[in-house]
């Protein structure tokens, strides 16, 4: 990566829909110049706390604020030493704080720290807030949860299916502060590649939407776009946690200078035909010309057989790509660690499947506002709606895509504002909602398009 290279993010942090206080922290912290870009790059950290009341949110902030200071001030000679050390030393500074009240006691947060270096990307992590990064048509999984989850599949004494239905998915197996010695994990150099996306994100956004729904919008969209979708997405999904997302797209390479030339990861070639399918097609084709040459010739029997087997074995070469592509999709159902990095990788493209869920949820919202009287900005969401469905009809997937997010923020902002509408009854009495707008449209749902072209 260059200096010359822009660096376009975007962070946001949001309580969720059942919490009280927000006990995640991030850090954006870009290189003023160059001597500190190739020094210690760009620095992007997202934290999430762990304990009750006031105690996670302090472990985190702790973190925030020791990790990137540290970093930068350390006399390490490499990215990778100075951010191993950072993270030990924002360890070290939330144990010593928990030690000094009896109320903070085991406080703890998970940390993952992404640096963007003209060595490539780092990344140093500990805990289950994660690192993605989106290449082409795939994101991938670049830090390792530590969860229990996680471990008992890296053991493999247990089936996936197993573990996933047993274990709890929120019990994690190293943090930063309950103990005066941590472990970190340092993944990288990664070598960065223009346009490439890097994610980090709490546990608030993956226990709710999925890695292919993660790497699709932050695909599709600018960082601060793709920041608000997700975070609306996992609102509407429950928003059980608090949800923080740090998104950071890697500009073109400058002119005149050469870029990283390595072949691509084999995962960008998932679905496409190799050789061997290609080979027994046209083996399967010759085998069915020259039964009908020979039926030709006056051998029809042979010819026949041919034509015959040759159909059978093109029908068995459909099931088995059938049974394969589904044993592939189960398969990326469930965490697929493997040794090295990524640990595991999902389709980013856009399908009409996952624009069709959009818009059925979008439009189960629009119900519940135009029933419940939210206020709500019913002219602008009109626009994108109609928008949207015209781009859904045209099978613009992309443009249904953007259009239907900008009408489920427009009712996500009305949710918002019955929320707070609540919390000021709660405390102060007060009972009059605000007024709608304006009278809300009358719209029907947008019809599902077929998924048999699903660009997957």
């Amino acid at each position: 990566m260059y200096w010359e290279q822009k660096v376009e993010y975007a962070a946001l942090s949001d309580i969720g829909m059942r919490r009280r206080n927000n006990q995640d922290s991030y850090v954006v912290q870009i290189a003023s110049d160059r001597g500190q870009w190739e020094d210690r790059g760009h620095l992007f950290l997202v934290a999430d706390g762990m304990g009750g009341h006031a105690v996670g949110e302090l472990a985190s902030k702790i973190a925030a604020d020791t990790i990137p200071h540290t970093y930068h001030k350390s006399a390490a000679p490499t990215v990778e030493e100075a951010l191993h050390s950072a993270i030990v030393a924002g360890n070290a500074a939330i144990n010593n704080r928990g030690q000094q009240n009896r109320d903070f006691a085991r406080m703890g947060t998970t940390c993952t720290t992404l640096v963007l270096s003209s060595r490539g990307a780092f990344l140093g992590h500990v805990g289950d807030s994660r690192g993605y990064r989106v290449r082409g048509q795939r994101i991938e999984q670049l830090t390792f949860d530590h969860s229990l989850q996680w471990e008992l599949l890296k053991q493999g004494r247990m089936s996936p299916e197993e573990i996933f239905s047993r274990e709890p998915r929120n019990v994690i197996t190293r943090s930063l502060g309950p103990e005066p010695v941590v472990q970190v994990d340092i993944e990288g150099p990664h070598p960065v590649r223009p346009h490439d996306v890097y994610i980090l994100c709490s546990d608030g956004l993956t226990g709710l939407v999925v890695d292919e729904e993660i790497g699709t919008i932050a695909r599709e969209f600018p960082p601060a776009d793709a920041c608000q979708l997700l975070v609306d997405l996992a609102n509407l999904r429950g928003g059980a946690d608090n949800i923080t997302v740090v998104i950071a797209r890697v500009g073109s390479a400058p002119s005149g200078v050469p870029t990283d030339s390595s072949p691509p990861d084999h995962h960008e070639t998932d679905g496409v035909l190799g050789w061997g399918w290609l080979i027994a097609v046209f083996l399967i084709g010759i085998m069915f010309i020259f039964g009908n040459v020979l039926i030709g010739i006056e051998r029809p029997f042979t010819g026949i057989l041919l034509e015959g087997l040759s159909v059978l074995a093109f029908g068995g070469l459909i099931l088995t790509w059938l049974r394969i592509r589904r044993l592939s999709l189960e398969k990326a159902s469930l965490p697929a660690i493997v040794p090295g990095n990524p640990y595991r990788t999902a389709s980013a493209r856009v399908t009409t499947k996952f624009v069709n869920d959009l818009a059925t949820l979008e439009y189960r919202l629009q119900r519940s506002a135009m029933e419940e009287g939210w206020n709500i900005d019913w002219p602008e969401h009109n626009r994108w709606f109609h928008a949207a469905k015209t781009a859904l009809t045209e099978r613009r997937d992309s443009d249904a895509l953007r259009e239907f997010a900008r009408a489920i923020h427009v009712l996500m902002e009305g949710i918002h504002a019955q929320r707070r509408q609540r919390d000021l009854t709660n405390r102060w009495g007060v009972t009059k909602p605000a007024p709608p707008r304006t009278s809300p449209p009358r719209t029907d749902p947008p019809s599902p398009q077929p998924q048999a072209d699903d660009r997957v």
